[in-house]
């Protein structure tokens, strides 16, 4: 809680030279073009301009708090061993991922500002999943190697050695949450808000485990992510921008794993999902059948195309990620008891 708190101000007192340096630099989001995307180029015309890789905002105050943290405490010697969160076996992993990802998506955000690739800039979804894939080879390498995990939780059944199948298993979750991700970030506050509940619940259940480490990391997830949604809100400063929502997403499937939750993560994570399964679903019924389900996707889109407002949208998706979250920890609580 400490930490969740520091990392909340730490975010907010860097809000402000971040934003000046976003804006000073023209770090705009460019719309798609009504050819490519009509009904999106309609609803969110107005958010042309708005900078964007606000993300940065969450990433740089975790890192950052992670090496302060880690100074004291060699400075201190151990005086600030509880706050210190930077662990070989718990947070080693997620920590670089966080950077790797934030970076790559950095780059990415910049693509999109000079509008440097397909479809107005940026990478295209092939490039953006060949880029998961690289990231989740890399993990899926740690964990099965030089951590030795092989077993996965099935809640209310019991704990299975899977073998080499951890292999695969760990970088489909990680590939779907990164894109899950991805497709979330659409409207002010959407993400920043499910991913906040998701971080939180991912946080309980490594400190009932006994994870500490990997706690604290998530409290400063969690302290950083509110401070993001300050500004984020409708009407929002700023996006949050690939740099953000690529490193959230892989970072949230690292700690389900490192949780052993890979079956809980689904309702932690409910919004994402259907945000997923929802452009999926689309993707598939245009190749094959030439006709939309959807009048746009990601299906918050949808929602906004029918006539909801924005700002209701991104509040009612919380409301259902709540809902969900809460079921989530039901059930790991349940199963711990049963």
């Amino acid at each position: 809680m400490v930490v969740a708190v520091v990392s909340f101000l730490t975010a907010l007192l860097i809000t402000a030279p971040v934003s000046k340096l976003l804006i000073k630099f023209n770090f705009n989001k460019q719309i798609r073009t009504s050819e490519s995307a009509p009904i999106f180029s309609k609803l969110h015309a107005g958010k042309a301009g708005t900078p964007t890789m606000g993300g940065v905002i969450i990433w740089i105050t975790v890192l950052g708090l992670a090496a302060v943290f880690g100074i004291l405490n060699i400075i201190f010697d151990g005086f600030f061993h509880n706050f210190n969160f930077i662990n070989r076996s718990e947070t080693f992993l997620p920590l670089a991922a966080l950077l790797l990802a934030a970076v790559l998506g950095l780059i990415d955000d910049i693509l999109g500002v000079l509008k440097i690739g397909p479809k107005g800039g940026g990478l295209s979804i092939k490039n953006k999943l060949l880029v998961y894939t690289l990231i989740s080879a890399v993990g899926a390498w740690w964990f099965y190697g030089p951590l030795n995990w092989h077993v996965i939780v099935v809640p209310f059944l019991g704990v299975f050695d899977i073998g080499w199948w951890y292999v695969p298993v760990f970088m489909f979750v990680i590939v779907a949450s990164a894109f899950s991700a991805n497709e979330t970030d659409g409207l002010d506050g959407l993400l920043g808000g499910v991913s906040l509940f998701a971080f939180s619940a991912l946080t309980v259940v490594a400190f009932v485990l006994g994870r500490y480490d990997l706690a604290i990391m998530g409290g400063s997830i969690v302290g950083a992510l509110l401070a993001f949604l300050w500004f984020n809100i409708y009407p929002a400063r700023f996006f949050m921008g690939d740099t953000g929502s690529m490193a959230l997403g892989i970072t949230m499937g690292m700690m389900a794993m490192l949780t052993n939750t890979v079956f809980l993560l689904p309702l932690f994570a409910f919004v994402m999902v259907f945000e997923s399964l929802s452009v999926i679903v689309q993707m598939t019924s245009k190749k094959l059948f030439k006709r939309k389900i959807f009048l746009s996707t990601p299906i918050h889109h949808h929602f906004e195309a029918i006539g909801w407002p924005e700002s209701q949208v991104t509040m009612r998706f919380w409301i259902i990620s709540v809902i969900f979250t809460g079921l989530g920890l039901a059930l790991f609580f349940l199963d711990r008891v049963i």
